[in-house]
């Protein structure tokens, strides 16, 4: 009984030890991101000697720099509006469409639901001069919509729902039936809350990939006004060129809102990737 005790001690110790260290290794670029934006561009940018902190002084007026020469509060707004949109839109038509190909029977069914796995495995970027072409056409180039417009509808989250009423049993359709339930109320009181671990997972993928998406929002909202963080944060990129450290301040800030998302959803985050095994 000892041996065992003892075996498992180690083993949790290993374990442990292992998940800190790549704890640390995952740290270290966001700790390597905010020393440099509070370093002078001489330090950031010297190899010998190297230079981890700040040797005199924390310039902490980089951030003051980049706020001044950019409306963070506008890009903030964007983002969180375009990452609100997408969500809703994703969830909204994902549900719909992944109750009728998991659990209804119509014609062209399997056909239907191959074209939606085709686009799961064409890259997104095919889709780019159609889809603006079209926004063009609704003259919402520079809008909230435009951003939108290719979110509307997903392909993976059609799948993820699919697979999800898939695995719900089928007793639970038929006492919605004899109770004098239609499909609509089937779907919105019976089958709809029973996938809620799904629709979370596939909100917080939807979230991630909005917040990062930056050739669409470059192509369709290419004013400053209407942009979004990563779109902004290009155009700094050009603007500043090699200094680092205003570059890192605008870094910093630019993941300000996926932190504070992250923080009041926290426990939404980590029940939506475990139910889903996907991985961030």
């Amino acid at each position: 009984m000892d041996s065992l005790s003892r075996n498992y001690r180690i083993n949790r110790f290993f374990t442990y030890l292992v998940l800190t260290i790549m704890a640390i290794v995952m740290l270290v670029p966001f700790a390597w991101m905010i020393l440099t934006a509070v370093k002078t561009n001489q330090e950031a940018i010297s190899v010998n000697p190297f230079y981890i902190f700040p040797q005199v002084d924390w310039h902490w007026e980089n951030f003051g720099k980049v706020w001044k020469s950019y409306n963070f509060i506008t890009l903030y707004k964007n983002t969180i509006l375009f990452i609100f949109f997408r969500v809703v839109c994703a969830c909204l038509t994902a549900t719909m469409a992944g109750y009728a190909f998991g659990r209804l029977e119509f014609p062209g069914k399997k056909l239907m639901f191959s074209l939606v796995l085709i686009q799961m495995m064409i890259p997104s970027q095919i889709f780019i001069i159609p889809q603006y072409l079209m926004v063009s056409k609704l003259h919402w180039m520079n809008t909230t919509a435009g951003l939108v417009f290719p979110g509307l509808v997903t392909a993976f989250g059609t799948y993820l729902l699919k697979t999800s009423y898939q695995g719900l049993p089928r007793d639970l359709e038929e006492a919605a039936q004899i109770d004098g339930c239609n499909i609509g109320q089937t779907f919105l009181f019976i089958m709809l809350p029973l996938t809620r671990s799904a629709m979370i997972s596939l909100g917080i993928f939807t979230a991630l990939f909005a917040f990062k998406d930056l050739m669409w929002p470059m192509i369709v909202c290419p004013s400053a006004e209407t942009t979004t963080l990563s779109a902004g944060l290009a155009k700094m990129q050009g603007q500043y060129g090699n200094d680092y450290p205003t570059m890192m301040a605008s870094a910093v800030l630019a993941i300000v809102p996926m932190i504070v998302i992250y923080i009041i959803f926290q426990k939404q985050f980590v029940e939506g990737i475990a139910t889903s095994g996907g991985k961030l």
